[in-house]
């Protein structure tokens, strides 16, 4: 899902922002994974309003909606969320869950030079 969201963004002239989409939706992906138990779960991209809005749904909903916490200096999982935080703030956007969890969302918004 990682590759085919970066091909959208190439094709839609939204480079600007492969990193960073890459990233979180393979973090985001990787909790509905890890955390849902379902083996059904989608990715919806669209720009909206000058922002790329990005959500994950797992279709459970209550269980285990992400948190963000912080890490010990010895662990090895954990920090993921705080890195999607901190790109989506960085981004001049925000994140969140609905749907008592069972979708994640973010919005990035798009560099004005690179807006559609």
């Amino acid at each position: 899902m990682r590759r085919i969201a970066m091909t959208r963004l190439r094709y839609r002239g939204l480079d600007v922002l492969q990193d960073d989409v890459g990233f979180i939706v393979s973090e985001v992906l990787t909790n509905a994974i890890l955390h849902s138990g379902t083996t059904t779960i989608s990715l919806t991209m669209a720009v909206q309003d000058g922002d790329l809005c990005l959500s994950v749904a797992d279709g459970i909903p209550g269980v285990s909606p992400p948190v963000l916490k912080a890490a010990g200096t010895d662990a090895e999982s954990g920090r993921g969320l705080a890195l999607v935080d901190a790109l989506v703030k960085e981004n001049g956007g925000a994140w969140g869950t609905s749907d008592a969890g069972a979708v994640t969302w973010c919005r990035l918004v798009i560099p004005p030079g690179d807006q559609l």
